[in-house]
């Protein structure tokens, strides 16, 4: 089995233009993404919690360094394994937990979950549990921006998998012809859930995929917040200047298995321990503090505030009423009456 090796796409970090505020909301946003699923992990594993999750650890500077560069109201769709989009959305962490549990003040009024988490007010159009199934509602929210003239930009963030999807060529195809400010991002982490990308995919160059639509692409190192975020900057700023969509190819690697408790036994143990050095957290935090730019309290601070975050977040959820039986029914009714609905 081919040992897939980071060095080939790890790339410096590059401090050049980013001050010290950017980058420890950087880290803050990535902290966040880690702890709340890590916090997830063992919840799951202690108490009696409803559904299931996908984490996403060790990808999350992808997250991040794309979504920091959006305005508040650009537009994300997500996938299974999209806690740390909304977080790098700035979707509350309280609704956030408070949906895993299951309750009506969660984000989606516990009817959702981890797998469609959502905040309109946000921008975070959702989380998919289907393959691709973001990619054209991007693309959509895209149209309805220059349909509406108002300079928004949607973010379409996807797996390796969904990239054979058919709705990702038929997107592509519209976006390009109209010129839509979408961004297609897709995370590299290098297995469909247990496929490696040299089984499933002709051309493994995934951000050469765009070629047949005239859509511009680049591949980057995406365990790098920076390389992740200055890709990213000049995709969204092109897009919300008329030049038409961009397919980022983010080369990262999923430390877990594909859903929570799985063993990924399909991938060799020297690959993983040779990924786990180049973690992405720990890899910002040796950077920035050799550079001099930030110092170790200035990220302890941070990880303290994290701690207190989580645990807040789990007080609040465990506080809300849970979902009733009939609750899904306000949600597919357009009018209530006295003793149900319409």
């Amino acid at each position: 089995m081919t040992i897939r090796k980071p060095e080939d796409v790890i790339e410096p970090f590059n401090f050049e233009g980013f001050d010290s505020a950017l980058l420890k909301t950087l880290y803050l946003r990535m902290v966040r993404a880690r702890e709340f699923e890590e916090k997830l992990y063992y919840l799951f594993l202690t108490i009696k919690m409803p559904g299931t999750m996908h984490q996403a650890t060790g990808q999350e500077a992808v997250a991040v360094g794309v979504a920091s560069v959006l305005n508040a109201d650009d537009y994300v769709t997500s996938t299974h394994r999209g806690h740390a989009h909304c977080i790098a959305k700035d979707v509350s962490l309280n609704s956030m937990m408070a949906e895993m549990f299951a309750k009506r003040n969660g984000a989606c009024k516990g009817m959702g979950g981890s797998m469609h988490l959502c905040d309109f007010s946000k921008g975070m159009l959702g989380a998919f549990g289907i393959v691709g199934a973001g990619i054209p509602i991007a693309t959509g929210a895209a149209l309805s921006s220059i349909v509406r003239g108002t300079r928004q930009v949607a973010v379409s963030f996807f797996g390796d998998g969904a990239i054979n999807e058919g709705v990702f060529h038929e997107s592509l195809n519209m976006a390009s012809l109209w010129k839509l400010p979408v961004i297609y991002v897709v995370e590299n982490n290098q297995y469909a859930l247990s496929m490696p990308n040299e089984l499933e995919s002709a051309v493994t160059d995934l951000s050469s995929r765009g070629c047949s639509y005239n859509v511009p692409g680049r591949t980057v190192d995406g365990n790098n917040v920076l390389a992740v975020y200055n890709a990213a900057r000049q995709a969204v700023e092109d897009a919300r200047n008329g030049k038409g969509p961009f397919l980022l190819e983010c080369v990262t690697y999923r430390v877990r298995g594909h859903a929570r408790f799985e063993q990924p036994n399909y991938r060799p143990k020297e690959e993983e321990e040779l990924w786990k050095q180049y973690d992405p957290i720990l890899r910002f935090k040796q950077a920035a503090t050799t550079a001099g730019i930030l110092s170790e309290s200035d990220l302890k601070a941070i990880d303290q505030q994290v701690e207190k975050e989580i645990e807040d977040s789990i007080a609040f959820a465990q506080s809300g009423e849970d979902v009733g039986a009939l609750d899904y029914k306000q949600f597919i009714y357009s009018g209530q009456m006295e003793g149900g609905v319409e």
